[in-house]
Order: structure tokens, then sequence, then C-alpha cells
């Protein structure tokens, strides 16, 4: 079944807020295969932790199954550094919505901010929806 047009422009509900901490950004780095000491700067994709965090509450929501997803690109563009102790949730919008061969080519544009509410950075991501068995 097609996800729906109307989602497109959408916002969700943001991430619970969550503190980056040293041992969450060393856990992150060691799960793509680097690693991370305090003092150095937070891998630049770390903010994909709650882009997914935020991705797989769109998904919930509009009851798309996780399995039937293909991540096809991502993007972060920073305004600041992200630094431990930040306290940083994420906010889901659809930016774009499109059909091709049965498949929904999902654009979605997620809002990481600090406690303050300031931009921290932004991600975009182009997510494959695989349509039903022909």
């Amino acid at each position: 079944m097609p996800v729906d047009q109307s989602l497109i422009g959408r916002e969700f509900p943001p991430t619970p807020p969550r503190e980056v901490t040293p041992e969450h950004v060393r856990a992150f780095a060691e799960s793509v295969g680097g690693d991370w000491e305090t003092g150095r700067p937070v891998p630049a994709t770390y903010p994909i932790t709650l882009a997914f965090e935020a991705m797989n509450a769109f998904l919930d929501d509009v009851g798309v199954d996780l399995s039937r997803i293909v991540h096809g690109e991502q993007r972060f563009t920073y305004t600041r550094p992200v630094r431990p102790g930040d306290v940083l949730s994420a906010t889901l919008t659809v930016a774009s919505l499109r059909q091709i061969g049965g498949n929904d080519i999902i654009g979605t544009a997620s809002t990481v901010r600090d406690a303050d509410g300031a931009e921290v950075c932004s991600a975009t991501a182009t997510l494959v929806h695989r349509g039903g068995e022909a």
C-alpha cells in the first residue's frame, strides 16, 4: 500500500531529549568500526542516532514496516559541532514523497536541536519503501 501523499510537509513530534555522553559516543564510534576518546570531536555521523529514532517514530506513526525500508541517502549539515554534555532531540518532517515502480521514495528532513532549542544540525535522508509483491 503506497504511503499517503498528504504526509508531505507533516512534522512529527520531537524525540525525547537525550544527553550526549562520552560512553554513548564511544559506543557509536565502535559500532561503525572506529574509536573515540574524550576530548576528540564527536563523529560527524553521530546525529544519525537521533535522526534514526525520529525516523522510527515516523514509520510507526504511519504504519510502515522498517523491514520494507531501504536507506537511500543521508546528509548532515552542521550549525555547530555536537559536544558531550549536549542534550539533543530531533524533529522529522516529510520533505517529499513520490512513487516509482510501486515503491515510495520518501525524502525526510530532521532538525537536531539542543536543550535551548538552538539548531545543532540538520539531517536529510531518502528512504525507499518497497512496494508489495507483484
